[in-house]
């Protein structure tokens, strides 16, 4: 059906819910982008990102376009129904068959979400400036005011950098103590002055404390799998691999 390499989430989603993730295989663009690139914003010719595009909407059958959002390590969510073309925000929701939620990562982590009765779903980008902003409690937040109980979501953590390569200075680790001082479980010594964190862990323990407690996925690296995913740590210049959750 398609030779794009992509990635279910392993979660017990209800069955109206549809959700993925891609990985850098089986698109038309070139080096450094090569070659499944969706991001448009990264210097890749427009050409081949709207190549890629289209057979990630053909490969999926999907219903119609993604709801592409203007990310920018902020906390807005916003309705992707009524969203437009690349709102500014870094999470978007939605309850209507045919609305697909998306968020470019090449590092950072997407975050997927669906309510237990499958009325719901709704895509998040948390890199460390999203996460200690409060993406993750601002989505769950959303949720929650049009009538979802936070213990009622799944939640499932997509392709980011890993745990083991992870290296930050301390101004990430004094942004996330500030916010939480319990946050320093997700830090781990390295060198000197600096901590390798764990995206996955720090994501756990801040949607835990929103009240979400069935989270699944989170053993991904796209730092060591230089075949399979977009790294901008490793690569600097590079694409972007999308997460995208919608309902049937």
């Amino acid at each position: 059906m398609t030779g794009l390499a992509l990635i279910r989430p392993d979660w017990a989603a209800p069955a109206r819910v549809h959700a993925v993730a891609t990985t850098r295989s089986g698109g038309a663009s070139r080096a450094p982008w090569a070659s499944l690139n969706l991001g448009d914003h990264v210097g890749d010719d427009p050409a081949a990102v709207l190549r890629n595009r289209e057979l990630l909407r053909d490969a999926l059958e999907l219903p119609g376009d993604p709801a592409w959002l203007q990310q920018v390590h902020g906390t807005a969510v916003v309705d992707a129904a009524r969203a437009g073309d690349r709102a500014a925000a870094d999470a978007s929701w939605a309850t209507s068959p045919g609305i697909v939620c998306a968020v470019l990562t090449a590092d950072c982590l997407p975050v997927l979400f669906c309510n237990r009765a499958g009325t719901h779903v709704a895509a998040a980008h948390a890199g460390w400036r999203g996460l200690t902003a409060g993406i993750l409690e601002s989505t769950v937040a959303w949720l929650a005011a049009d009538g979802v109980r936070p213990d009622s979501l799944l939640a499932w953590l997509g392709p980011a950098i890993g745990p083991a390569v992870y290296e930050v200075g301390p101004e990430v680790r004094e942004a996330f103590l500030r916010v939480d001082p319990a946050g320093d479980s997700a830090f781990r010594p390295n060198r000197p002055g600096h901590w390798l964190l764990d995206l996955y862990a720090a994501a756990r323990q801040r949607l835990r404390r929103a009240g979400v407690t069935a989270i699944s996925g989170g053993n991904f690296c796209t730092l060591a799998e230089p075949e399979r995913f977009f790294s901008h740590r490793r690569d600097g210049v590079t694409g972007r691999q999308a997460t995208l959750i919608w309902l049937g």
